[in-house]
């Protein structure tokens, strides 16, 4: 018993030095973005938060600093949101069929095709890049939000995963559909889909995160300040050379920058832990 209690106790000791690690910066962060930019540099810095919280804020959402030219960083997070669902929902609607397709379709060349679009999997965007840009660019998708989802929208990675799943569902399942008359498109959306809802939740909430933190592609096909995403703005904050850096909104940014992913995953927190470890369907 005595054992037991010591090992509980250092079980516990443990994962709360854990949590001190990750939530530490988070608090010296929040501290920061409530004080002005002389109170941040003047060392050391309290960590007891200040009151100018809501003017900080307000000034973050509304103009940003000057790295951003007066963008607020409400237009940002919009941006960096409408390019994270895109992302997200688009992944998941194509790689659905295709899997499906992969699995339950005898079609000519129909493992060439899976292996096609697996080896994709060895070609991340850093490598297309140029090639990717250029389509873009011919496409006059250049500072849109088509241009910042749609070249990143195909995904190997939930075509395998959707293909695993796909796999695990007995051939009892489909005759019985078959007998009753579904056709292949009436049991992609009453079977397939419905059964694959814990798997679409947990690689809804990976790749909506997934989206929400691109730089470099943004980067390059965004050139408006308009259609500027959080991320890219919150390097612009930061300034170079002799450029004074103010730190109290940079601060603010990066812990709004933090609530859209953080929202995500508490929503769909137990869906997504399902999604991640469910063996029986």
């Amino acid at each position: 018993m005595v054992s037991a209690g010591r090992d509980a106790w250092i079980r516990h000791a443990v994962l709360l030095f854990g949590v001190a690690l990750i939530v530490f910066p988070i608090w010296v962060a929040f501290v920061a973005s409530t004080l002005t930019a002389p109170d941040i540099l003047d060392a050391p810095m309290t960590l007891v938060p200040g009151p100018h919280l809501l003017d900080n804020y307000h000034e973050a959402l509304a103009a940003g600093s000057a790295g951003t030219s007066g963008q607020g960083v409400g237009r940002m997070m919009l941006n960096s949101l409408v390019m994270a669902l895109a992302i997200a929902i688009g992944k998941i609607a194509i790689s659905l069929p295709s899997a499906y397709a992969v699995v339950f379709f005898r079609f000519p060349l129909r493992r060439l095709c899976f292996w096609a679009i697996f080896v994709t999997l060895m070609l991340p965007v850093e490598v297309r890049i140029i090639p990717t840009y250029k389509i873009t660019a011919d496409l006059g998708l250049i500072d849109s939000y088509a241009g910042l989802a749609l070249p990143l929208i195909a995904s190997a990675t939930a075509t395998l995963l959707f293909r695993q799943f796909f796999l695990t569902i007995p051939d009892e399942v489909v005759e019985a559909a078959k007998i009753d008359g579904a056709g292949p498109l009436r049991f992609f959306v009453h079977m397939a889909v419905p059964l694959s809802r814990t798997n679409i939740a947990a690689l809804f909430v990976i790749l909506f995160i997934y989206g929400w933190n691109q730089y470099l592609w943004p980067l390059l096909v965004t050139n408006s300040p308009s259609m500027t995403t959080i991320v890219i703005g919150l390097r612009q904050m930061i300034g170079n050379g002799d450029a004074q850096t103010q730190w109290h909104l940079v601060m603010a940014t990066a812990l709004l920058a933090l609530l859209p992913p953080i929202a995500v995953v508490l929503v769909m927190q137990r869906a997504f832990v399902r999604g991640l470890v469910e063996t029986e369907k």
